[in-house]
């Protein structure tokens, strides 16, 4: 069952032809890394999943390269010099770090100027990139330059994997794939056409906000043409909301990987969180984390999930992809239209949400009352 699941990732996810270069990477845990016990196992069987995911690679294309690195401590970090040499070659990485621009992205602290200069170097060698990337690093590198240049600047197609157990091989990727397509494509045609939204959960969350001028993104699972960018698992309508405009509460019942032992409440106003209330010690992490940097505070995503396979509320990867759930996330957006720049972002999943639609014409659309579908 494994082999077959694992096989559609490169027959029907990615369409890997012989000769063409795929880079396989996950990341290892450090002694900074605070994970429980359950959450370490999950997390050092990536390595095996790399594993089999390159023995499995070979029998589309012999040009399979992996790659285990220490991890960066966080969600939306950028991945090391060593990984930037292996999808984009050593010549790029050597002009990069003679223009002093390298440390910049690494860091995300690069200018506007220099991310064009950055783009520039990249798109001259864009040839020697790889052509497709298997991202099972526990810290996800979808809201990095690293991911943004790969498949925007060299057309590589791009599978990103963060937090993924080998039991979604049997549960979210075990997926009609054709369905899941027309069912996201349905559902972001819809969100395409309002310029407002707001949405609201029988545990007391509310939040409204602006989606003007924001292009919506559909994760589907098809990652075939150059350029392709997406989750596995897949299922979702994305979009980076207006930064400003978020005005509510999020009442959290679940971590990224665990059920809290009481309800958090973020209190958002004019598109970033100001208040993080509540007893459970998750209180503290967040706050930690929007200490940080003042970035981390945006509300940085809305999305809606499409996968009617995908089950599990204690693994992100997985539970903001369940049909008819509704995700809120903070900090980086810059990599699919927003202006947040920052070296974090995570995911909040919100069970049973209402959402209704304020469509150009002032018109009401209810999307999704109480977590099913009403469209």
């Amino acid at each position: 069952m494994f082999t077959d699941a694992l096989r559609e990732i490169f027959h029907t996810n990615l369409a890997v032809k012989q000769g063409e270069r795929v880079l396989i990477f996950t990341d290892r845990p450090t002694k900074r890394d605070r994970v429980s016990e359950e959450d370490l196992k999950r997390w050092q069987s990536l390595r095996d999943l790399l594993n089999l995911l390159e023995d499995t690679g070979r029998g589309f294309t012999t040009s399979i390269t992996t790659c285990i690195y220490p991890s960066r401590g966080g969600h939306g970090k950028e991945p090391p010099e060593k990984l930037w040499r292996l999808a984009f070659g050593d010549r790029v990485v050597d002009k990069l770090k003679e223009r002093g621009i390298l440390r910049a992205l690494i860091g995300k602290r690069a200018s506007e100027e220099r991310l064009k200069e950055a783009e520039g170097v990249i798109k001259r060698h864009a040839s020697k990139a790889v052509d497709a990337v298997i991202a099972v690093s526990n810290y996800s590198t979808s809201h990095t330059r690293f991911r943004e240049f790969l498949t925007r600047v060299c057309g590589c197609r791009y599978a990103s994997m963060p937090l993924f157990d080998i039991s979604m091989l049997e549960g979210a990727m075990d997926v009609d794939w054709r369905a899941l397509k027309r069912r996201t494509k349905t559902i972001a045609s819809l969100v395409r056409k309002a310029v407002e939204l707001e949405l609201t959960t029988p545990n007391g969350t509310t939040l409204r906000l602006s989606k003007k001028g924001r292009k919506v993104l559909e994760d589907n699972g098809d990652l075939r043409k150059p350029g392709s960018f997406g989750n596995l698992p897949a299922g979702e309508v994305f979009f980076a909301p207006l930064e400003g405009t978020a005005e509510g509460r999020l009442v959290l019942e679940w971590a990224p990987t665990r059920h809290l032992d009481s309800p958090v409440e973020v209190v958002v106003k004019e598109g970033r969180a100001t208040e993080v209330k509540g007893a459970e010690e998750f209180v503290d992490v967040l706050k930690e984390r929007f200490s940080e940097r003042a970035e981390n505070r945006f509300v940085a995503e809305f999305g809606i999930g499409t996968n009617d396979r995908a089950s599990r509320p204690d693994n992100i990867l997985e539970s903001e992809k369940i049909l008819g759930t509704v995700h809120v996330a903070f900090g980086d957006n810059s990599s699919f239209g927003g202006l947040i720049k920052t070296p974090y972002h995570q995911d909040f999943v919100f069970f049973y949400p209402t959402v209704k639609l304020t469509l150009k014409d002032g018109k009401t659309v209810c999307l999704l009352k109480d977590g099913k579908l009403e469209v």
